[in-house]
Parts: structure tokens; sequence; C-alpha cells
């Protein structure tokens, strides 16, 4: 059975040769987003937001709260908004020399999630479903983001930023400064 598809999917789908995947950019309450290292890599370029594959049939906000879960532990996260329609990238010639980590694709198409972090930075565990994805992480700016990320990715990077710039801001629900009732 397919990955389930975005409700705006159409003929601009790059097709089978690219790995249907979600991505996750969750905002805290003072407007930063979560980015991970991946796990065993060095270099400035090894930060990202949370990814991962859909599964067969899996509807594609469950699959972004499923990789949310995985790779940071994270479950006390509120909706934001999605982009519309596929993302791309194509891995470079050293990532599908791999053959585990491009598995048998040409590259990725995605559809991102924003989320709200609603729970306590203590909530976040890298090791919350045992295949370590991230060794470290940090918040850090929506915009920096993509100076932080592989260069095969960050065009899409640049995208997400663009359709998620409006929720990178204080969250009013959190405002610690509001006066007691």
């Amino acid at each position: 059975m397919p990955a389930a598809v975005p409700d705006d999917f159409s003929a601009d789908d790059p097709g089978p040769d690219y790995r249907p995947n979600v991505g996750v950019v969750l905002f805290n309450a003072q407007g930063l987003t979560w980015l991970g290292h991946r796990e065993g890599e060095g270099g400035l370029l090894s930060w990202q937001f949370p990814q991962g594959g859909v599964d067969p049939g899996e509807d594609l906000e469950t699959a972004a709260r499923r990789e949310l879960h995985e790779e940071t532990g994270v479950r006390s996260a509120r909706l934001l908004g999605r982009t519309h329609g596929w993302l791309k990238y194509d891995f470079p010639p050293e990532v599908l020399a791999q053959k585990k980590r491009a598995r048998g694709f040409k590259g990725q198409k995605q559809v991102w999630f924003a989320f709200r972090f609603e729970g306590e930075d203590s909530e976040i565990d890298l090791y919350a479903h045992g295949e370590v994805e991230f060794d470290a992480w940090r918040w850090t700016p929506l915009a920096a983001a993509p100076e932080t990320v592989a260069a095969f990715k960050r065009a899409v990077y640049l995208k997400v930023v663009d359709a998620f710039a409006g929720f990178a801001h204080k969250d009013p629900m959190h405002d610690s400064a509001s006066p007691a009732a």
C-alpha cells in the first residue's frame, strides 16, 4: 500500500524514485526551533530537524508525530501547520553509495509539519526509541537552520523556513509576563 499523500497531491509528484518522508520543525515557547546533531557525524553541517520515512498506508501527520517522538522523545506538541505538496531533494553520490542510507531511492520527497512544543526540555530524550538519530540537540532561530544542514538539503530547508516563518515568535499562550488571574 502506498504512503498517504498530501491533500494537494498533484502531477508534480517527483515519483516513485523518491522516498516518501516527513519533516518536523518543533518550535519552543520562545519561537526557537529544535535542531539535532546527526549521531556519529562530524562537522558543522551535521545538524537537522527530525525527519523520517512514511510507513505504508500511514497518515502524514501521524508519521510526523511518530518521527518526532522516535527521534526526540517529544509527545507534548501542538500542530501549527504544514507545507503543501512535496518538497524534494536528490541524494549526492556519497549517500547513493551507502545502500542502507539511500534504500534504493534517488532522493526524498517530503511534507513538513510545524509543531509548538508544550512540554519541558526534560521531556526530550534522544534514546526514546532505542535507535539513536541524534547525539546532541539545541534550540536555534529558524532562519539559522539552513546554514547547519548538509548542502544537498539546503534548498528544501530554505523553503521550510519561508513556509514556517510566521511561527517563529514567542507563543502568547506561554507568556510568563502575563499577570496572574
